[in-house]
């Protein structure tokens, strides 16, 4: 059973960086398909970047430049380090696994079975 425990999440304003981290047990992070999802109210969850297809990481357009996730084996961490922050990025954050990746970047939440808490991340403007 993989558990995923994420922090870092809070209040900056626009402009400003964020680092969000989700702790994994269970499976070794390295042989994990990552990716962390958003949801803001109203919307659905969406996948906005990832790690783990032979392509390389993937991010969301809204975000490309300006997040970055990474991974630390020696911890079992993988992060998300969010630059130049804008309040349309303000959302409930979550870290996601699957053992194998997704077919595709469009993938749907529904076929992620292990998934952080969610962290709030609140941009103001």
């Amino acid at each position: 059973q993989v558990q995923l425990v994420e922090s870092g999440g809070g209040l900056v304003q626009a402009g400003g960086s964020l680092r969000l981290s989700c702790a994994v047990s269970g499976r070794t992070v390295s042989g994990l398909f990552m990716g962390w999802f958003r949801q803001a109210p109203g919307k659905e969850r969406e996948l906005i970047a990832a790690s783990g297809w032979s392509s390389g990481s993937y991010y969301a357009d809204s975000v490309k430049g300006r997040f970055t996730i990474s991974r630390e084996i020696t911890k079992n961490t993988v992060y998300l380090q969010m630059d130049s922050l804008k309040p349309e990025d303000m959302a409930i954050y979550y870290c996601a696994a699957r053992l194998t990746p997704p077919s595709s970047s469009a993938t749907s939440s529904r076929t992620i079975p292990y998934w952080g808490q969610g962290t709030q991340v609140t941009v103001s403007s």
